[in-house]
């Protein structure tokens, strides 16, 4: 028997755009007479695969096209690309939730899928009899999710809510509720969209550690994420979608590496003009992010041996907040190159902030970081709610042939520093015994 447990083939999804007609063209004659052809054509190819005959004012968009892939039994797949890649489509397919346009995917094994906040809960049941809804749509009998109940609470961490109607939990709370269910009824294949951005960082490390404890337990994963370290740390195997296309497969850190070389090398530089939709919660929202050398502007390039600066606005929109930053520095292979904080700001060390636009100023010295993309996450911890924006910067840094002590070759390590280093010559290097079996470069003597 095959231990294969996902194939797709040639898979191709197409959507049909719909191009309104300008204010005053379009009639409500022209609206029911469109209305009544589209639903004649639904109706004329009910349960086929063959495409209506296109309309003047639609246009066809293939979301995607020619996808083939494997996966193997217990496989831990991630699927990476940029905001319209393909992505979540390939997964609502793989969840069937939607049929494909072309091709064919064969599927063996239970599929528990989590890729919306809340999928499968009634806004009106409570969290207890959620688990039991959702459970039931995941296939389960209620013999087994009896016996998954506690830990399923216990790992979702809302036992004081588990009684409260599920539209009155946060959008993190959701995510615990909705993960724990999904993860503990033991499916065959779970598949995760990017959800799980919207929890906080510690139970997104727990959410990480479960789906690799389900992997040893030899199910499969399919993990969706723009976080290139949860990808790292948790995938072996990595399809890069573009234009719903795969440009590449393979070897996780070979195809993050190339992703980001080709994907994300521009981002040295951000802002958000409508407050109303910048990065942020209720109590902060970014403005401004860049990076650029020291002395210079940004999108200029940062050699090696120049010290740069790291900048990052953001609004406060709470009085006598207590606020403090962290910065986390990764290389293009995911290695974390340091993590810094302004322990020694001087202005408001120990006080409370009030409302307003803030600027904050970190400067790293050159000849530190070696030459290479690399990659800012920024959080911002306010009164204990914290902010967390992956990515928020992209930068590369250009060798020099400055300060490489006559080595041409590329340089290993996440850091390249300049050490203090000492030379000096040592008299009778090789003691009294000059009886040696071998020719001394004059030089050494």
């Amino acid at each position: 028997m095959s231990d294969t447990i996902i194939k797709v083939e040639n898979v191709g999804k197409k959507y049909l755009l719909r191009h309104q007609q300008l204010a005053g063209q379009a009639t409500l004659k022209d609206y029911l007479v469109d209305s009544a052809k589209a639903l004649e054509q639904r109706i004329r190819h009910f349960g086929q695969r063959t495409t209506p005959k296109l309309q003047s004012n639609q246009e066809e968009f293939w979301a995607l096209k020619d996808v083939s892939f494997e996966v193997k039994q217990g496989d831990r797949l991630g699927v990476i690309g940029r905001n319209g890649a393909g992505k979540s489509t390939l997964l609502k397919i793989l969840s069937q939730i939607t049929e494909p346009t072309t091709g064919e995917i064969h599927i063996q094994g239970r599929i528990a899928s989590l890729l919306e906040v809340g999928t499968g809960f009634h806004p009106d049941l409570t969290g207890r009899e959620n688990i039991f809804l959702n459970g039931s749509i995941l296939g389960m009998s209620k013999t087994e999710i009896k016996r998954k109940f506690d830990e399923i609470v216990a790992f979702s961490e809302i036992e004081k809510f588990l009684d409260t109607p599920v539209k009155r939990y946060s959008s993190g709370m959701y995510v615990r509720l909705a993960f724990s269910v999904a993860a503990h009824l033991e499916p065959e294949i779970l598949i995760v969209d990017e959800v799980l951005a919207v929890g906080d960082v510690a139970f997104q490390k727990k959410c990480l550690g479960k789906m690799d404890n389900v992997a040893k337990e030899g199910r499969t994963i399919l993990l969706v994420s723009h976080n290139m370290l949860s990808v790292q740390d948790l995938c072996g195997k990595v399809i890069w979608l573009n234009a719903g296309q795969v440009v590449q497969a393979g070897n996780t850190s070979e195809v993050i590496s190339r992703y980001l070389q080709t994907s994300l090398s521009t981002l040295v530089s951000k802002s958000w003009t409508d407050i109303k939709t910048a990065p942020g919660n209720e109590l902060i929202r970014l403005r401004k992010a860049c990076v650029y050398p020291k002395n210079g502007i940004p999108n200029q390039p940062i050699i090696i041996t120049q010290p740069l600066v790291i900048e990052f606005e953001f609004f406060n929109f709470s009085s006598e907040a207590n606020i403090t930053v962290n910065l986390q520095l990764y290389n293009e292979y995911g290695i974390l190159v340091f993590e810094t904080a302004p322990v020694n700001e001087p202005i408001w060390l120990g006080r409370s902030f009030p409302i307003g636009l803030f600027k904050y100023t970190c400067h790293i010295p050159g000849n530190l970081l070696n030459n290479g993309l690399h990659r800012i996450i920024l959080s911002i911890n306010n009164d204990n709610i914290v902010f967390k924006e992956e990515d928020i910067l992209v930068f590369e840094i250009i060798d020099s042939m400055e300060n490489r002590a006559g080595w041409h070759g590329s340089w290993e390590g996440a850091v390249r520093p300049i050490l203090l280093w000492e030379t000096e010559k040592l008299d009778e290097p090789f003691g009294n015994n000059l009886d040696l079996k071998f020719n001394i470069p004059q030089s050494y003597l």
